[in-house]
């Protein structure tokens, strides 16, 4: 880690339900109608293979841009874009690799009960082609995480935490996640509790870090280490990978049939644990960035001029005082008594 001088962060200040209401409807339609913008704008842009990069690319730049207006027009945010949760700090690179990392560790996780209790049967594409489309799936996967964290964890969530709190405003936007995937095709109660589950582990990320990018490699790391390394279907789409394709085999506790992990009951217990394995890993990130601000009081006190007249005091050289002399004049006498002649008698 770098070892610059500790930031303090100074939280914005609390608004009110009817401020906090009207901000999280207004970011809800927002996102609707930039998702429905996005889905027209690269199907007449682009042809159908990169529909979906181009359409997960035109999202993410609208809820950023959108989200940082708000930001600024109705909170005063002088970095707005920034305050989403995405500023260029020492060492956010190496925060992003550590959610991938992670991401990716509770993927195996879940993995591995599939290859001991059933197993995956896979296959294999080894043209040069697949691997350029490899990249560009991953490409697609960096930018649909980094659309649901700037819509889940940037300024509607922010506003949640000054209104609610945030240990309320997780629980809530996590339900609404999971609300949010209820409709896919396939979902069921268990997909939905593993979208609440997701949501929990990306807002303690967030709160650990107060920023996005440690999330946002977590859920990249999460969903294209599933797709693209293993093959597995993700929210029931199994085309994502075009060099490996693999089919889970053993029990639905565990595999989530044609939903895939994202339907496991066990997918849900590996999330909630996974959690608690977050704080020792974001030891330092936390003391970092939830450094608290120390508020001045009391009168103000010029402590280098207190500090500099306290060290002159004690090194200045004694000298002996000088006492000024005093010049003691002799007393004069009185005049002499005047003798009055009288001119007459005489």
């Amino acid at each position: 880690m770098s070892s610059s001088p500790l930031p303090t962060r100074k939280p914005a200040g609390p608004i009110g339900p009817v401020r906090f209401f009207g901000r999280v409807m207004l970011a809800a339609l927002y996102f609707f109608f930039a998702r429905l913008l996005a889905e027209h704008g690269a199907r007449g842009l682009v042809s159908e293979d990169w529909t979906p990069l181009v359409e997960q690319a035109m999202f993410a730049f609208l809820l950023l841009s959108g989200y940082a207006g708000f930001g600024f027009i109705l909170d005063h945010q002088l970095h707005p874009v920034s305050g989403q949760g995405l500023p260029l700090r020492t060492g956010w690179l190496g925060e992003a690799g550590l959610g991938v990392a992670f991401g990716w560790a509770v993927a195996v996780a879940c993995v591995l009960p599939l290859m001991v209790f059933g197993g995956i049967a896979l296959h294999f594409s080894w043209s040069l082609g697949s691997f350029g489309w490899l990249f560009v799936e991953a490409a697609y996967f960096a930018l649909a995480t980094l659309a649901m964290q700037v819509a889940f964890r940037g300024y509607p969530f922010q506003a949640a935490i000054r209104s609610i709190g945030e240990l309320p405003a997780s629980l809530m936007f996590a339900v609404l996640y999971g609300i949010l995937h209820a409709g896919l095709p396939g979902a069921s109660r268990a997909s939905m509790g593993v979208s609440i589950a997701l949501g929990l582990l990306l807002a303690t990320a967030y709160l650990r870090t107060r920023a996005l990018w440690l999330p946002w490699g977590l859920h990249f790391g999460w969903v294209a280490s599933r797709a693209l390394l293993f093959g597995l279907p993700v929210y029931g789409v199994t085309s994502h990978s075009p060099v490996v394709q693999g089919e889970a085999l053993g029990s639905f506790t565990f595999t989530g049939a044609g939903f895939g992990l994202d339907g496991s009951w066990f997918t849900f217990v590996v999330l909630l644990i996974a959690i608690p394995f977050l704080y020792p890993v974001t030891r330092e990130l936390d003391f970092i960035y939830n450094a608290p601000v120390l508020e001045p009081g009391g009168i103000p006190v010029d402590m280098d001029a207190a500090a500099r007249r306290q060290h002159e005091a004690a090194t200045r050289p004694e000298t002996p005082e000088i006492k000024p002399l005093v010049q003691i004049l002799p007393v004069a006498p009185p005049n002499p008594p005047s003798v009055i002649v009288d001119q007459h008698r005489e």
